[in-house]
């Protein structure tokens, strides 16, 4: 923190928003696919058929297109409600990378920033590793002798308003698209990516989810849900966090179920793997099985997710700054403003 952020009272100068990434053309799947995996031992066969899904979508990944729009509606909500302050992104696996992001920051005189890290179900994998390339960034801006900039992370939102209600917008419109005769019987089917159980049991990445899927249940005004998991990865013989996905409903159709609508609520863009593992994948299950399925989308940058972005930052320069008390609970809190947008249509 600089000087003249003290004296001005601004316990941060900027907010960073932090993404996994993705290519942005077919030149881009294998350099970027070196990034995701690095360290990992993957064979050529399992890199080649990964590299295919990127290719079906002309190697376009949406998250770098979704990421910016989410990042644009949080500069403009603390713009028009404040506090003001500039929004950065910076992705870990590809452009715009962490560590160009942070030297861009540091050169413009940010010298702390509220950290947003685009996953609201903790995990290593899904949270803690991106603290950990932070870090990594904030050293080579010291490898380059520029000045540090200290990245103080929001707290959970895994059961705000915001996303509740986002997703809660997105199954209903699902819902919307079944038949009519099936929409009361219909299933709904929450989906995040599967993780090692090792990691699982390190980490509240499956209660946050439960938790998640309840409120938007409620919030929908059903009952009758289900919490499952996709995109597994990793060696076969290594135990990860099931049912998968396609496994779950076909044993579900063969008991009678008639039609679902899939909510990839662990995700909070329509990237790749929402894509290929549950529009391409999963809806050739759901054919081959007489199974009638609607795919909820992501927030992406839906009204309320937009809220929820500037909420908890607003919430977390607010604890921050040198005039307030901190918040005495563990949830977010919510500072004076503009009540969270309703569905527009």
């Amino acid at each position: 923190m600089n000087d003249r952020t003290v004296a001005a009272g601004r316990p941060f100068d900027a907010v960073l928003v932090v993404s996994f990434g993705g290519p942005q053309g077919v030149d881009d799947i294998r350099p970027f696919l070196d990034n995701v995996l690095r360290g990992r031992r993957v064979s050529p066969e399992r890199l080649a058929e990964v590299a295919h899904h990127y290719e079906l979508f002309g190697g376009v990944s949406p998250i770098t297109a979704l990421t910016m729009a989410q990042a644009r509606g949080l500069a403009a909500r603390l713009a028009a409600y404040g506090p003001s302050l500039p929004v950065y992104v910076g992705m870990r696996n590809w452009r715009p990378f962490l560590a160009e992001t942070l030297a861009e920051m540091s050169r413009a005189g940010v010298r702390r920033a509220v950290g947003f890290i685009t996953a609201g179900h903790k995990s290593y994998s899904s949270c803690g590793q991106y603290k950990v390339n932070v870090a990594d960034a904030r050293r080579e801006l010291a490898a380059q002798g520029l000045a540090d900039v200290e990245v103080s992370f929001v707290g959970d939102w895994f059961a705000h308003e915001g996303l509740v209600l986002a997703n809660a917008q997105r199954v209903a419109e699902a819902l919307g698209r079944l038949p009519a005769e099936k929409r009361a019987g219909a299933r709904v089917v929450f989906t995040a990516h599967s993780i090692p159980m090792s990691m699982a049991r390190e980490s509240r990445y499956v209660a946050n989810l439960e938790a998640t899927a309840g409120l938007v249940m409620e919030r929908l005004g059903r009952t009758g849900h289900a919490v499952v998991f996709q995109s597994r990865s990793g060696r076969p013989e290594d135990p990860w966090l099931e049912p998968d996905v396609n496994d779950y409903l076909r044993a579900e159709r063969a008991k009678g179920l008639e039609a679902a609508v899939v909510s990839p609520i662990g995700f909070v863009c329509d990237h790749v793997e929402v894509l290929y593992d549950l529009d391409h994948e999963l809806r050739a299950t759901c054919d081959a099985i007489g199974l009638t399925m609607t795919r909820a989308r992501a927030v992406n940058d839906a009204d309320p997710f937009i809220d929820l972005m500037a909420d908890v930052v607003r919430g977390h320069y607010a604890a921050h700054a040198a005039h307030r008390r901190l918040p005495i609970v563990g949830t977010a809190p919510r500072v004076e403003g503009p009540p969270p947008r309703r569905p527009g249509g």
